[in-house]
């Protein structure tokens, strides 16, 4: 029995690391999101951290705009950049945890 727990247990921090790990690598993973028309761009890790923000001169004329443009854009990037980090995290977690019953979160 205690031979069993302890395997788990092993098995529980071997899956920690391995997500530690993955964490890492998803501040290597880029994505980039830019508007319809192309006057802003800008390029985050899939662990949500901006790295640019690349604004036409178009959009530095009208304020109102470019606020816009910036919520639209980073909150369509940050969507996308969820969508990877949460993928990766459960992959990786399903992929590595030990059978527990009734602990069968990552179907």
């Amino acid at each position: 029995m205690f031979g069993n727990i302890m395997g788990m247990m092993g098995k529980i921090k071997e899956t920690q690391a391995k997500v530690e790990e993955t964490k890492k690598r998803l501040d290597t993973v880029l994505i980039d999101e830019k508007s319809n028309d192309g006057l802003l761009e800008v390029t985050l890790t899939a662990n949500r951290k901006i790295k640019s923000i690349i604004i036409s001169d178009d959009l530095l004329q009208d304020k109102e705009m470019l606020e816009n443009y910036l919520v639209t854009v980073l909150n369509k990037a940050i969507e996308k950049a969820t969508n990877v980090n949460e993928t990766e995290l459960a992959a990786v977690a399903k992929e590595n945890m030990p059978n527990i019953p009734g602990m069968d979160m990552f179907k």
